[in-house]
């Protein structure tokens, strides 16, 4: 049955009613100060005003704030510390009702109502289905003019109704009412989207699973091939945890009389024949199961469901007389997910993939379908005390609060990838951190290699990671379907995303706590930096991660990608290989970033930490989701650095249960060259029912050179066959491993003697630009004896090196190395100023 109290439990957790001190009301108008910077601007044509939650705003009750009302020449004057509100009590009109954002230094730092912004950041949008490319946003709350308004007066109004089985339903606003909020936070970016989140509500906690690989295809599977396939990732030690069926996994090819197969809740048996095996199947390997459903065409006269939901609804099932599909009606959906959806989840569908497609009417005026849909099945699939998840499209402002996005069918092409990491980033500005996307792409467009390479890689430094594509058999994104060096990125880069699950589950609680989306734009952290607004695809990733994705095809003479980049003030390392960035200390520095088709740029700063697990040891099952008894630990010189790690049973709904395993890195002596270094992982606090008891620790120090490490556990030394430290040159890293360290005890990892950041190792990193450069050998010669005898002043001399144009394929090209190739080494020398 639907459990109303989880209907109810969320209309309880929302607070709609503000202090009552914070109101100043006229006739027809109200205006609501809920913090020096956010307002809400409402006008009723009947004068009375209720407050009650919407589809977007919960909350209103924020902490009290001073402010002064005056009146000055019959205008009403509303003054915070940080805005100023000019209202002629009348009609709102842009020459009667402003506001003024004070501490933003611009000419366009006023509001008139009606008149847009146009310096918006922008938000997201509905979906990209059949998109190649860029596609015009909706708003979002931040702007650089410092103000942007938010109105909700088409919203519908969640009440409270005993007489449905829900317990609360929607209806629409009085005609003429307009709700507005008006955000004034200036360049403040992180603190309007907290705010933000306290209005509308927090993001949820997603599930553990959630964050790993998800397998998704638009293709006729039956079971033996799906198990097969599952088996062969296995094989190829690949991890997926989330395994998503597509709309053939139901009857598809009925009768003409019923319709169309669009819609259906049925299993396809000739597929299928045994449903609940073939999850038991997915279940016993570690996958979570989705199935797709477009529920638009109802129940009909086919469908198992369709006796006992056709008697509940008081249709004679001999007529055979179809179920409309009817969002408006408590009693249908009650049956919809009682009669429908239950034996299907009691089989073991884990949750529902949502393929809304369908347009916006419903028979209440005003209410989109898909928001309904979003809201209802989010809620309901809390039912099993499991963590509440749905799979589906964006549904305007306050969206974020029923996880999971899916951001539709995009074309495979390099269009699509360059515009998806911006699209991404940009989400965050209205509140929506979890998109999963099409990685590879789904429909049309071209065979590219070195873009679903590319494609893989943004996949694993995004929210959700989702391979899909469509039944084409050219279009399978299977990694062994693709060759050499690309299949091998591939597989690495999925068993990445693996690995960095406890560093994603901690942002998955940053996320829901904290208020801060995993992937936040540049701006966000360097608002007053120019520069950050210049490098729209580039994004932080977490606390202590920086993503720049190649989206344009690999240099045929270098076999590298580029991309232009911009490192904010400070110290950075490549995450990969420890090679050290330094940037200016204002203003940032930008230069061009170029990598092999088997790396990606991604960046940590001086002082970062970054929890994984290791998957190499194979005591855990590939595809697990529980809390890994083998850590690692990356960890990146030149500052301190703190991260909480934070673990629970990664599934629970109501009462979360934490435990926190705080690792602290001291750099001593505050020199970035050199340091008195150690790293404590502190004993895990909180409620470690969920930890093993037990974990194997090791510990990667990137971008030093080799020292000995000094050991202890709770401030005793630990026995040296416990111990196995080696230094990898290639990526500069001290590896230090403990064997069966208590997670009630203390490790700390520090050095005999002070640690040094690794030599930049400039020549090395040269050779292989040149040694895999497709160009004339004499060329290579030329530049790498130049490159020998002058070291980092080289620069200048590579520019000069000529080349025979009878050699060239273009004989027009200038002659001197290749730009790409010239390109490359620029970075390698350029690494520190």
């Amino acid at each position: 049955m639907v459990d109303a109290q989880l209907f109810s439990l969320a209309a309880q957790h929302s607070r709609p009613e503000p202090s009552s001190d914070s109101i100043v009301q006229g006739d027809h108008w109200r205006i609501t100060v809920l913090t020096s910077r956010l307002l809400r601007i409402e006008w009723n044509p009947s004068g009375v005003f209720r407050d009650r939650p919407t589809q977007v705003v919960m909350n209103r009750d924020f902490s009290d704030v001073q402010f002064q009302v005056e009146d000055q020449d019959g205008y009403l004057n509303i003054e915070t510390a940080n805005l100023h509100l000019v209202y002629n009590r009348q009609q709102f009109t842009s020459g009667g009702l402003s506001v003024t954002v004070k501490d933003v230094d611009s000419s366009d730092n006023s509001w008139y109502y009606g008149v847009p912004s146009t310096q918006n950041l922008k938000g997201t949008v509905r979906t990209l289905d059949g998109a190649d490319g860029a596609v015009e946003l909706d708003e979002g709350i931040l702007s650089r003019n410092g103000w942007s308004v938010l109105d909700d007066s088409g919203s519908m109004v969640l009440t409270e109704d005993s007489k449905n089985p829900f317990g609360t339903w929607v209806k629409p606003r009085q005609d003429g009412v307009i709700d507005l909020y008006f955000f004034g936070y200036g360049h403040r970016y992180k603190d309007a989207i907290q705010d933000y989140y306290k209005l509308t509500g927090s993001t949820p906690l997603l599930p553990r699973f959630a964050l790993g690989n998800w397998w998704s295809r638009y293709h006729r599977y039956d079971e033996k091939e799906y198990e097969g396939l599952v088996q062969r990732f296995e094989k190829e030690e690949i991890p997926i945890t989330t395994a998503v069926i597509d709309m053939d996994w139901h009857l598809v090819n009925i009768d003409h009389q019923y319709g169309s197969g669009w819609t259906g809740f049925t299993w396809n048996r000739e597929l299928f024949p045994k449903p609940k095996s073939f999850l038991d199947f997915l279940h016993a390997h570690g996958l979570k199961a989705t199935l797709n459903v477009h529920p638009r065409d109802g129940i009909r006269a086919y469908e198992d469901a369709y006796k006992s939901v056709a008697e509940y609804m008081g249709i004679d099932p001999l007529s055979k007389k179809s179920v409309d599909f009817d969002l408006t009606n408590p009693k249908f959906m009650e049956a919809y997910f009682d009669l429908v959806y239950r034996p299907l989840e009691e089989e073991g569908v884990d949750f529902w993939w949502l393929d809304w497609q369908q347009g916006g009417i419903t028979r209440m005026a005003g209410l989109d379908p898909l928001w309904m849909l979003n809201y209802l099945h989010y809620l309901d699939s809390a039912h099993t005390g499991q963590r509440a998840l749905t799979f589906s499209r964006y549904a305007g402002p306050g969206s974020h609060r029923y996880p999971i996005g899916f951001s539709g069918d995009t074309l495979v092409t390099w269009e699509s990838l360059r515009f998806q990491p911006y699209f991404t980033a940009t989400a965050s500005n209205i509140g929506y951190g979890w998109w999963s996307h099409d990685i590879g792409g789904h429909i049309f467009g071209y065979r590219d290699e070195d873009l679903e390479a590319r494609w893989y890689q943004l996949g694993v430094f995004s929210p959700i990671l989702r391979l899909h594509s469509s039944d084409s058999p050219f279009n399978g994104k299977e990694p062994w379907n693709f060759h050499g060096e690309v299949r091998e990125s591939m597989s690495y880069f999925l068993r990445l995303r693996q690995r960095l699950l406890p560093y994603l589950y901690s942002m998955n609680r940053r996320a829901a706590y904290d208020n801060l989306p995993l992937v936040e734009p540049m701006y966000w952290n360097y608002p007053e930096q120019g520069q950050a607004y210049q490098v729209p695809n580039e994004s932080m990733f977490g606390s202590e991660l920086l993503v720049v994705p190649i989206t344009k095809p690999t240099d045929k003479h270098a076999h590298r990608g580029e991309v232009d980049a911009w490192l904010p003030q400070g110290e950075w390392f490549d995450f990969f290989d420890g090679r050290h960035y330094q940037s200016l200390p204002e203003a940032g520095r930008r230069m061009q970033i170029w990598r092999d088709i088997l790396h990606m740029p991604v960046f940590a700063k001086a002082g970062a930490i970054v929890p994984m697990q290791n998957i190499d040891s194979h005591e855990e099952r590939i595809n697990s989701t529980e809390n890994p008894k083998n850590m690692d630990v990356v960890v990146f010189p030149g500052a301190d650095g703190h991260f909480s790690l934070w673990e629970d049973d990664g599934a629970t709904q109501d009462r979360v249960q934490w435990a926190k395993t705080d690792m602290v890195l001291h750099w001593g002596k505050e020199n970035r060259v050199s340091g008195d270094c150690s790293i404590t992982i502190d004993a895990a606090d909180g409620h470690t029912d969920s930890l093993p008891a037990r974990r194997n620790w090791r510990i990667l120090f990137r971008g030093v050179e080799d020292c000995d490490a000094v050991v202890t556990l709770d401030g005793n030394p630990i026995d040296a066959d416990k111990i196995e430290q080696g230094y990898d040159a290639e990526t500069m890293t001290i590896s230090i491993a403990i064997k069966d360290c208590p997670t009630s005890s203390t490790l700390t990892i520090g050095f005999a003697n002070v640690v040094q950041l690794a030599n930049d190792p400039t020549v090395h990193d040269a050779y292989e630009v040149l040694n895999r450069s497709e160009m004339l050998y004499r060329s290579k010669d030329e530049a790498y004896e130049l490159i020998r005898q002058q070291g980092r002043d080289v620069i200048a001399s590579l520019g000069t090196i000529e080349r025979d144009a009878k050699y060239c394929n273009n004989p027009d090209e200038v002659s001197h190395l290749p730009h790409a190739v010239l390109g490359a080494l620029i970075e390698v020398f350029s690494r520190n100023l």
